[in-house]
């Protein structure tokens, strides 16, 4: 039975001829067009990138590598009395296209034993930082550091590297990368939130459960891990963390500056810290209320008074998605078999049930359903992890496994540096005909 280097392999040799025959024989079909709106507007909508491993439907959500969300869940293994799959299954997944066995997985998880050793200078690194760093630039600057270590850096600098073997080198790179980084976010809480009391990796645990031992909290957090590290791994190409990671790899940057940049993008409000506003919204919300569940009436009014204020109601509306985000609904059905009776989580309920009504009322909203931002931050409270600037950490965790796999097949299809062509707005004007 082949591992999962040798089926990558494999369908990277058949996806290469695909690629090739669609840019020599079929270059010249457009695919759309780009407006001014687009131009300006940070390109949204342009169709002007390729990945596999996810696709983002308007009204059907995110599917990866063609499974619902749904799909994902209930198809591949999971640990024995687990209700969440591996995330080792799961990224098997995202590289190859296919369902692993349980087999599989094992190699897998073998895998990241194998290379999740972190190197003691990332320690002494994140020890020199003011403890009042923010965790997202510890995060970051520890994936940097181990830049020293990239296998694609030390090939291309011997001249080992070349077109047809570039993937091979960015593969070891992420799987190193991946391997490490569960343990480089735990230690970063646990220094940073719990009195510098770091907790030694279990070898003996999956990704998941590992993570969830490393933070110190019990059981179910180990499945609360793997479904948030599944749910916010990747969301097509186009979203900032995905695309810079894209953009830096495309300049034949190795894995760890790559990521870093990703990183980077992530930890800006309008990108992964919105799941930390969700929260704090909440929070808000309990404290004008007197720190009790609110009456419906009550939550109606405290959300008008919000966008009367010229806010938005947080963790309400996407980008793309014109239906409730199935990430929401897996994060939902969990929160109503583990936590029914918790406080945010009845305010949580509340809010699914009134704000799409309301924003239609108030008819700016071109999607008034909750997104993922508006679950997440309220399980990682139940469960004690009540550190809002920690939350964009472990989002970043879960977008690695996507980011990571997109560039290792960037590479294996040789896709190039992206360079896109800009105009002046005299162009623009001029192209609008009003000049």
């Amino acid at each position: 039975m082949p591992n999962m280097k040798e089926t990558l392999a494999q369908k990277v040799e058949e996806h290469r001829k695909r690629t090739s025959r669609l840019i020599n024989e079929h270059g010249d079909v457009e695919i759309g067009k780009v407006t001014i709106a687009q131009t300006i507007g940070g390109m949204r909508g342009i169709k002007a990138l390729v990945t596999d491993i996810s696709y983002l439907d308007p009204y059907e959500g995110i599917r990866f590598r063609g499974f619902t969300i749904p799909e994902v869940m209930e198809t591949l293994p999971k640990p024995a009395g687990a209700e969440m799959p591996y995330v080792e299954g799961f990224f098997y997944l995202l590289l190859t296209g296919e369902i692993p066995t349980e087999a599989e997985v094992q190699e897998v998880i073998e895998e990241f034993r194998n290379r999740k050793q972190v190197p003691q200078y990332v320690f002494d690194l994140l020890r020199t930082m003011p403890r009042d760093t923010h965790p997202m630039t510890m995060f970051s600057s520890a994936v940097l550091a181990m830049q020293r270590d990239s296998v694609f850096a030390q090939a291309y600098a011997e001249g080992q590297a070349n077109k047809n073997n570039y993937w091979e080198y960015m593969y070891e790179d992420s799987l190193n990368l991946l391997a490490k980084l569960p343990t480089i976010a735990a230690y970063i809480y646990r220094m940073k939130y719990k009195d510098d009391t770091p907790i030694e990796s279990d070898p003996n645990l999956d990704f998941g459960a590992d993570f969830a031992h490393m933070m110190g909290v019990d059981a179910p957090y180990d499945d609360v891990m793997r479904m948030y590290f599944i749910l916010h791994s990747d969301h097509e190409s186009g979203n900032v963390s995905a695309h810079a990671t894209h953009l830096v790899a495309s300049a034949l940057s190795d894995a760890y500056y790559s990521l870093s940049a990703g990183l980077n993008g992530l930890a800006g409000p309008l990108h992964g810290l919105a799941n930390q506003e969700v929260l704090k919204w909440l929070q808000e919300l309990l404290a004008n209320m007197g720190g009790s569940a609110p009456t419906e009436e009550e939550l109606k009014q405290f959300c008008w008074d919000t966008l009367n204020n010229g806010q938005v109601i947080p963790g309400y509306g996407h980008a793309v998605l014109r239906k409730t985000d199935p990430r929401y609904m897996a994060q939902r059905e969990f929160a109503l078999k583990h936590l029914p009776d918790d406080e945010l989580f009845k305010v949580v309920s509340m809010l699914y049930d009134i704000v799409p009504d309301i924003l239609v009322e108030q008819g700016k909203a071109k999607n008034p359903w909750p997104n993922v931002d508006a679950h997440s931050g309220v399980i990682q409270w139940y469960y004690g992890v009540k550190e809002y600037d920690f939350y964009t950490v472990m989002f970043g965790v879960g977008r690695a496994l996507g980011v990571l796999a997109n560039i290792t097949w960037a590479r294996a299809l040789g896709y190039p540096i992206e360079r896109p062509k800009s105009v002046t707005t005299d162009m623009l004007e001029e192209m609008a005909g009003i000049k």
